[in-house]
């Protein structure tokens, strides 16, 4: 669901545009106009919507051709950027018993190729012009959107007009079976394989009756996806992909009447589909609050009280999210306060995600190990009591406004944020203006009404209480299950695919000529000022009037490396970050949060492995209050000893739990391989249970003052402030005392003398993680790192790559798989790696070689080298266009000590690239008879056959401790054996980014162990 995206764009306030922005924008200020008349082929223009001064909206242009597809423009020329998006007005919910998961599934073949884009060529199309490309598909709707460079805005219409129109002669059976097995790759790694992955599939098939389209997941079941057939696919197309029920919306450097006659010449001939009409479903009815439960490999137990309320767009939504905020929204809710903060669970939150036919107050706690979540019930149920008593108070609604309008605002610095919600809310409600019926229910919002729902929806209602629980120890269910799915009632509903046939549009040109591209943008980098204080902090700034926003990124270097000083406390970094996103000397933790929200701002600390930093972000007008709280975060921090020993122990327990998690566990074992016994790197930032035992409240002040330190440190601000106007109000930074501290120097690492296969045995996982690779070089703008990064380009990094096609798009074997380069100021590691099926793991290996080993013999083609150059070259019009990337890209200005011009001399190295220094570099950084090979996987599904590979096997547990090598005969591991000095460490080891990319087509949804995932990673 993209529930929690909609929210920011949905439930803001009133928005003042600074008359900079609004002569950026250069929109007319006005009101709806009524329709016009239809052009020659048939469009309608049904309305245009402008801005008013002083008015949140989004201007836009709204068409509807003959066809009955709908378009909507709106025009936005900040960027030279386009962002487009077709909706289809079809999710999980129109599919039917026993074929489920089909909506998701064909969201994967539109990406399969059609009559006159054959496979690839939507992809290959897309990337190599520098643009990026998605999907995603929840329970109402289907939605594919590319943002693209403004000159490539023909071709994309052109991509999707064709999967449209032209899909289905070109769908064959053996594409069918590959999106079949990626698919359910895509469920082993986002469900079965993930802790939790399943409570969202417990929770909807028993709280919705049988048979209702939202008590199955968007994912859908395995032994469904095994018996659907191509024609089932073609159906599900002809019933649904009409472009009557879709929505097209293009944004960015746009101008509306060319957008229109693309759309009538690609989209116009396409032919209307059946009507779609839309759905309402009573909300379900519980007699008795359900008690159910399942065991799952996770550490914590975990409790869901899950209460059925209303849809989205309902009016009583508003006032439902008002009160998940103040019963489990943040450090001022009521589980925070009695549950988290009283160290009665590792976490508790409370949330409201909506659908079109449903929504769900859901409330979710993690006991600690061992606890049973009886007692964890009653203090959830005490707490909506002590609500009843509390009511609702002025504060909280004005802190959930000021939130709410906060990030509402920062969610239109994007072209692909505004087309998103003009496109969402024609799709559910017709009028892509509905942010205006929103905000007045914001507005309108009150103490009563927030009470009203608590009274409707939650108070003596009953809840679907699901239990989770480890697989090993003596936890108990919050009561013993008794509920049993039933049948009765149920009536299977009409066959919607009878009769239905595919008609093809005939055209006036010839569809099989790729358009041409336009001419390349002129993208140019944001103008800089910079200034040094005398205590030595750097800072930088650009003026970016988009939207009344400043964002500030404060980066602190240092962070876990400073450790190697004394790896005997490692995690002390972490720790103290923890520390400083608590009180300060002038307020208590909930005070300090209760300000920030009444102003709609952050503040967070976090902590890395090269640096500690400090983001903002804040209002325009909110700035100098926003600071204010930001001197006291910063310079004044409270290091309380109760907040520390409730933080130490949390932190143990995230620790404990990695052994949980199969991503982490290879992340772990890998890093300890990179780095070796002697490097802090070997252990992660969060620390070993050993280290973090070690740590003192002492330790953390003492950190605190050698090494935040404004010597060390470096600010950049982006937004909407003049440099004359900021730095008078940075005056407390100048006064920042700067100390001696200084930063340890990276240690080579020992390179492996050849390439061997660790092996870590997790029983029972559904996919095997695998991780190859080895410490290779530092970050440099321009040198051999930027080098290496174009080599591997083509080889892993992009979702076109060799490896990924072969391993996702040809075999079936992952989701995703992909290869790149990590440094920083310090060496970093080359990686290769996936999460494959099982029973896949060997042959994975072997095409994870066999791509290597040829790029590094075979080089790229004459293609290849074009395809590398265009892709990276025209990716810059995508680079700059938010405040947080303006922000990024200053500070690496400043972490590297770079010029602004190292973006033209990375175009010079690009242009003038070689096939022969691709390949040159390829065999430099990929020494295949070298390399850790890391595989976290079921001993019983991937033995024997790894063992047939030809490397030596060394097996080893979740601790880094090394088993018998006898590996040849036998599924049981033998016992454990000393570990050989020097080979590997039995710290726990730094986790790096399992998903360091956006995965393609990603389902959205609730992960229900995010929180606990961050922490242990």
């Amino acid at each position: 669901m993209f529930k929690n995206s909609l929210l920011l764009l949905s439930l803001g306030t009133a928005l003042t545009l600074s008359p900079a922005v609004a002569q950026q924008k250069k929109t007319a200020p006005t009101a709806a106009k009524p329709a016009g008349p239809a052009t020659a082929a048939g469009t309608r223009l049904v309305e245009k919507v402008t801005r008013q001064p002083g008015e949140l909206v989004i201007p836009y242009e709204k068409y509807v051709l003959a066809n009955g597809l709908t378009l909507i423009v709106t025009e936005d020329h900040s960027d030279p950027l386009t962002h487009v998006d077709v909706t289809y007005h079809v999710g999980s919910a129109r599919e039917q018993i026993g074929k489920s998961g089909f909506a998701h599934f064909f969201e994967h073949m539109m990406f399969e190729g059609s009559d006159h884009a054959p496979q690839g060529t939507f992809d290959k199309i897309i990337t190599s012009a520098g643009g990026t490309l998605n999907g995603s598909t929840t329970r109402d709707r289907t939605n594919y959107y590319e943002t693209i460079p403004n000159n490539q805005l023909e071709r994309a219409l052109w991509l999707e007009a064709d999967r449209m129109g032209y899909l289905l002669d070109a769908v064959t059976q053996p594409r069918f079976e590959v999106q079949r097995a990626t698919v359910k790759n895509e469920r082993g790694q986002n469900f079965d394989n993930r802790p939790y992955g399943l409570a969202s599939e417990y929770v909807a098939k028993n709280l919705y009756p049988y048979g209702h389209p939202y008590s199955w997941l968007t994912i859908g079941y395995l032994q469904d996806l095994d018996r659907s057939d191509v024609q089932d696919l073609k159906n599900f197309f002809l019933r649904w992909y009409g472009p009557n029920n879709a929505t097209l919306t293009v944004g960015g450097d746009v101008k509306p009447a060319e957008v229109v006659a693309m759309v009538e010449k690609y989209f116009g001939s396409i032919k209307r589909g059946p009507a779609v009409q839309n759905m309402t479903l009573p909300a379900p009815k519980l007699t008795q609050d359900r008690y159910v439960s399942y065991q799952d490999n996770v550490r914590f137990p975990m409790l869901q009280m899950v209460f059925p309320t209303v849809p989205q767009n309902h009016v009583d939504e508003t006032p439902l999210d008002a009160l998940a905020e103040i019963i489990g929204g943040g450090e001022n809710s009521l589980l925070y306060k009695n549950l988290t903060k009283a160290q009665r669970a590792v976490q508790a939150r409370a949330g409201h995600p909506t659908a079109e036919l449903a929504g769900e107050f859901s409330i979710t706690a993690l006991a600690y190990p061992g606890k049973g979540l009886d007692s964890l019930e009653y203090r959830v149920r005490q707490s909506l009591q002590e609500f009843e008593r509390r009511g609702v108070t002025d504060e909280d609604i004005t802190r959930f406004r000021a939130s709410r309008e906060s990030q509402l605002v920062s969610s239109l610095g994007s072209v692909s944020g505004k087309v998103t919600t003009l496109a969402e809310n024609q799709t559910y409600t017709g009028n892509p203006n509905y942010i205006t019926v929103q905000l007045k229910r914001l507005r309108g919002l009150t103490k009563a009404d927030v009470q009203r729902v608590y009274n409707q929806y939650l108070k003596g209602k009953k809840a679907v209480v699901l239990s989770v629980l480890p697989k090993t120890g003596n936890a108990k269910a919050a009561r013993p299950d008794n509920f049993t799915i039933s049948k009765a009632g149920y009536q299977a509903p009409a066959d919607e695919y009878k009769g239905l046939t595919y008609v093809k549009g005939q055209d006036k040109f010839d569809r099989g000529v790729v358009p041409a591209a336009g001419p390349n943008p002129v993208v140019t980098v944001p103008a800089l000022w910079q200034d040094i204080f005398g205590n030595g902090l750097r800072v930088m700034g650009t003026r970016n009037t988009e939207v009344p926003m400043v964002n500030m990124l404060l980066t602190i270097r240092g962070g876990h490396r400073i450790e190697q000083l004394d790896p005997s406390k490692a995690g002390l970094a972490w720790l103290t970050t923890d520390m400083m996103n608590e009180g300060t000397q002038k307020y208590t933790t909930e005070q300090f949060s209760a300000a920030l929200d009444r102003l709609g701002s952050t503040i967070r600390v976090r902590s890395g492995d090269d640096n500690t930093t400090v983001e903002v972000q804040t209002l325009a007008k909110n700035l100098p209050a926003t600071l204010a709280l930001l001197e006291e975060r910063l310079l004044h921090p409270r290091f309380a000893q109760a907040d520390f020993d409730r933080l130490k122990k949390q932190n143990l327990e995230y620790i404990a739990n990695q052994a949980t998690q199969p991503v982490t566990i290879a992340n772990n074992t890998y890093a300890r391989l990179l780095y070796g016994p002697g490097d802090i790197m070997s252990t992660p930032a969060i620390g070993a249970r050993n280290t973090v035992q070690n740590i003192t409240l002492a330790d953390v002040k003492q950190f605190y003052q050698t090494y935040y330190a404004p010597n060390l440190a470096h600010l950049v601000v982006v937004g909407d402030v003049e440099q004359k106007d900021l730095l008078p109000k940075l005056g407390f930074l100048k006064s920042w005392a700067r100390t001696g501290a200084t930063l340890p120097a990276g240690s080579p690492a020992p390179q492996p003398d050849k390439t061997r296969i660790y092996f870590v045995n997790k029983p029972e996982a559904a996919q095997s993680e695998i991780r190859i690779g080895y410490l290779a070089l530092p970050y440099d703008a321009t040198g051999d790192y930027y080098r290496a990064y174009l080599s591997n380009y083509l080889l892993g990094g992009s979702f076109t790559s060799r490896i990924n096609h072969n391993l996702r798009e040809q075999k079936g074997y992952t989701y995703g798989a992909y290869s790149g380069f990590r440094g920083t100021r310090y060496a970093g590691p080359f990686t290769a790696q996936a999460g494959v099926r099982a029973d896949a793991t060997t042959a994975s290996l072997i095409e994870f070689e066999k791509e290597m080993k040829g790029y590094r013999e075979s080089g790229i083609s004459d293609e290849d080298l074009k395809t590398l150059q265009t892709s990276i070259g025209q990716s810059d019009a995508l680079k700059y266009e938010t405040g947080q990337q303006k922000a990024a890209f200053l500070a690496r200005l400043l972490e590297y000590d770079l010029q602004p011009d190292y973006v033209q001399q990375q175009s010079a190295i690009l242009r003038n690239l070689k096939k022969e220094d691709v390949q040159a570099t390829a065999q430099k950084v990929l020494p295949l008879d070298k390399m850790y090979i890391v595989v976290v996987g079921d001993r019983a599904k991937v033995f024997p056959g790894i063992t047939e590979l030809g490397h030596e096997i060394v097996e080893l547990d979740v601790d880094g401790n090394r088993l018998s090598s006898q590996v040849m005969q036998g599924s049981v591991a033998p016992a454990a054996t000393a570990l050989p000095a020097g080979e590997v460490v039995k710290a726990k080891s730094k986790t790096e980014d399992a998903d360091g990319r956006k995965q393609k087509r990603k389902e959205k949804k609730d992960d229900n162990s995010r929180k606990v995932k961050e922490k242990a990673e």
